[in-house]
């Protein structure tokens, strides 16, 4: 296959991606979308006329992003609902709140690093939460999906995905010591094999999936490992604006229609590499295995029958 390439780079900002680009009459949701490139994203798919939803399990910070981003784009059509992707019932509630054709789900909420933690299922906490819930979630959403006919999904993963692959037989440490960056990792990889497994089930419905890395951007997302932003050279570093561009490009281009099942990264897919390289770019081979991707998929199922 082809690496897809576009006119997009590492500099592209959100706003310069959907430029010229309409989607009134759509429908978007974006979680955790009231803070970092969340609210980059959902503003950027404001200013395309659809109709977004910041699905936040902070909802005052929700309403305040919504304010400003009405203020901003003029767009009136954005709405706070409430979702905890590590609470499965605040996901069921979310999922039978929603009655109407989806068009676009970023999966962009996000943990990172976090203490040992698990949820009242025993599921460690980042992979319950960057995973599971989001793979929860867009299950439960298919069917508002596949009603419009050209839903695109995002699901936002990291090159913290050369930390780990998903270690199948201990994927919540019941056996090894936790390490939260392993922990993190094999969570990010989790987004990735989430676009290949859905991709394969999926895409005859009408549905394209796609993982990206958003890049190294300072937000709240690194609280628990210091200033990691300090070890990251100058060139490198994004803004938000820049870091939401690459979603923004899955869920919008039509330089993007009809793809799927690939991981992208500065607005462009990326390479496959043959090592860790640093964890700063590429994507691993384990992470675009069919293999890992079917077993992911069904061990997904179990966990949440």
């Amino acid at each position: 296959m082809t690496p897809i390439a576009t006119p997009f780079g590492r500099h592209s900002t959100a706003a310069e991606v959907v430029e010229g680009i309409d989607l009134s009459g759509k429908r978007a949701i974006v979680t955790g979308a009231a803070s970092g490139i969340g609210i980059e994203t959902a503003r950027a798919l404001a200013l395309t006329g659809a109709e977004v939803t910041l699905a936040v399990r902070n909802t005052d910070a929700g309403a305040q992003t919504a304010t400003d981003i009405i203020a901003t784009t003029g767009n009136q059509n954005i709405h706070v609902a409430r979702l905890d992707l590590s609470d499965r019932n605040s996901i069921a509630t979310f999922i039978a709140a929603w009655d109407e054709p989806l068009h676009i789900l970023v999966n962009n909420a996000g943990v990172m690093a976090l203490p040992e933690q698990h949820t009242l299922e025993g599921w460690e906490m980042q992979f319950a939460t960057n995973y599971l819930g989001h793979f929860a979630l867009a299950l439960g959403l298919h069917d508002a999906l596949v009603a419009d006919g050209a839903a695109r999904i995002v699901s936002v993963s990291s090159s913290g995905h050369l930390i780990s692959p998903v270690v199948f037989d201990d994927i919540h440490f019941g056996f090894r010591p936790y390490d939260p960056l392993l922990a993190y990792g094999q969570s990010k990889t989790a987004n990735i094999l989430f676009a290949v497994g859905a991709t394969a089930r999926w895409f005859r419905d009408g549905i394209t999936v796609n993982a990206l890395m958003p890049g190294a951007i300072a937000t709240n997302l690194q609280r628990h490992i210091g200033n990691v932003m300090s070890q990251v050279s100058l060139e490198l570093r994004k803004t938000p604006e820049q870091g939401a561009a690459t979603s923004v490009l899955l869920a919008t281009s039509p330089l993007l229609e009809g793809i799927s099942g690939r991981y992208f990264e500065d607005c462009n897919e990326g390479t496959i590499v043959t090592n860790g390289n640093g964890y700063m770019s590429g994507v691993a081979p384990y992470a675009l295995n069919p293999d890992n991707a079917d077993r992911l998929w069904e061990e997904s199922l179990r966990l949440l029958a």
